[in-house]
């Protein structure tokens, strides 16, 4: 989707539909929701009179003016002005072109508000409607060859600032919203492409194009042989009953001038997950490409990254993917492997793999002595059962870094909950004939997860 910012008059604006954003309890319309009330015949001053449209969060609301450019006029509800923030916004967005696309419309503007009633204002609300108008308009349709309407997209969309004054504001907030969305968009997918068409070597080739993309990023593919040398063998053990080879993605961006901070994001990339010899119930199986999704957001993340260029800040994208199979050379359960920092493991699970292939890679990060480990991965099932689909579950061994991680999701509409890392946990993993093993059953399972990784984050 192309999209643009431009000053001038809402009602101007040539498009399908002209999306204006409407508070809830407002009296009277002013400014330029006036204007384009005009323009539509006063039609939402009407809506409003009567009851049929308050500006609740999740109405809307759609008329045809007789004057003007635009061939709709699409009211969305933004809920009261002083509980606004940005995902609401990027909500409201997201569900005013996902009604457009499903309509079939081609091209949409959306007025920008801005009238000191908010605490979203500026640059900061046109990046949470350029991310909404992005993300509601994503489809994944590249294996889709029938239906064309489920394929519908809006080709364009136009943020007017009626004031010109606050355009270059916009513009920044426009053009950030648009890198953070469309590298969402990419993890999307990634993540939804079936597993015989993303598989570790095709995870590593759309590295590649980021780092091609990004004259500051540079991309190392680590293949079995070098995966030898490095002494990866938690990698090498999860991908040994695979036809496709494990690969070790390297993404390290550096910008120019001093660098006074190095962070460092490591993703588990399992392309597909059978659950190895600890084989995996059949129902369901097909979401098990999903595996892949922490690294696809490491990937994704990249991406943004290259675009938006952070200053003094060094950035490594570390994702370890494998396909985890039964073949006759899987890893079975009982066996030992040697992780990339000298640790045993003894395999009790094979489908407790990612937390295998991403002992490695935190053993790795270790290596660059970062200021910040962010570890993203679906983990562990047992995540779900303890918080459901609301949240992640986020643990660590750094209070301030996890603080900072559960605030950034309230922003960014990710909520985040803190599990317990007591020292007690680590008799789960307890192992007769290894330094640990890999699975502690049942019991804490998230938090056994976490603390098997714990071991690896300091070296």
């Amino acid at each position: 989707m192309q999209v643009q910012v431009r000053a001038g008059a809402a009602e101007r604006v040539a498009a399908d539909a002209l999306v204006l954003g409407v508070f809830e309890g407002t009296s009277r319309l002013t400014g330029a929701a006036q204007t384009v009330d005009k323009a539509a015949g006063g039609g939402i001053a009407r809506a409003m009179k009567s009851g049929d449209f308050t500006g609740k969060s999740g109405q809307w609301l759609a008329l045809y003016p007789t004057v003007g450019r635009a061939s709709r006029l699409l009211v969305v509800g933004l809920g009261n002005a002083s509980d606004l923030n940005a995902d609401r916004v990027r909500q409201t967005a997201g569900r005013a072109i996902t009604q457009a696309r499903q309509m079939g419309l081609k091209s949409v503007a959306w007025v920008a508000f801005g009238d000191g009633k908010s605490g979203v204002e500026g640059e900061l609300a046109a990046q949470a409607v350029v991310e909404g108008a992005i993300l509601g308009n994503y489809v994944f349709g590249g294996y889709l060859t029938q239906d064309k309407d489920r394929k519908r997209q809006v080709k364009s969309f136009t943020l007017v600032v009626p004031d010109r004054a606050k355009l270059a504001a916009a513009k920044r907030g426009a053009k950030r919203g648009e890198s953070i969305a469309t590298a969402v968009c990419l993890s999307r997918d990634l993540s939804s492409t079936p597993s015989q068409d993303m598989t570790p070597a095709d995870m590593a080739t759309a590295a590649k194009k980021i780092a091609a993309a990004s004259p500051l990023i540079k991309a190392t593919v680590y293949n079995e042989v070098q995966l030898k040398r490095l002494k990866m063998g938690a990698l090498l053990g999860v991908g040994r009953g695979s036809a496709q080879p494990p690969r070790f993605i390297v993404l390290d961006y550096k910008p120019k001038g001093r660098i006074k901070k190095t962070i460092v994001f490591v993703g588990k990339g399992i392309t597909f997950d059978t659950g190895g010899i600890s084989l995996k119930p059949a129902d369901g199986m097909e979401k098990m490409k999903y595996d892949m999704s922490g690294g696809a957001a490491v990937l994704g993340a990249m991406q943004a990254i290259g675009k938006l260029r952070p200053a003094g800040i060094r950035v490594v994208g570390l994702v370890a993917a494998a396909e985890n199979m039964p073949g006759g050379a899987a890893i079975k359960p009982g066996d030992v492997l040697t992780a990339a920092n000298g640790m045993t493991i003894e395999v009790n699970n094979t489908d407790a793999e990612g937390r295998l292939v991403l002992a490695d890679a935190l053993s790795y990060a270790h290596r660059l002595k970062p200021d910040a480990v962010l570890d993203l991965a679906t983990l562990t099932g047992a995540v779900v059962i303890a918080l459901g689909s609301q949240c992640g579950g986020v643990m660590g061994n750094d209070d301030e870094l996890r603080q900072l991680v559960i605030d950034s999701g309230e922003r960014t509409g990710e909520r985040m909950w803190p599990l317990p890392t007591w020292p007690e946990y680590k008799e789960l993993l307890r192992s007769d004939i290894a330094d640990m093993k890999n699975s502690g059953g049942r019991e804490a399972g998230t938090i056994a997860g976490a603390m098997f990784l714990g071991q690896f984050a300091n070296g």
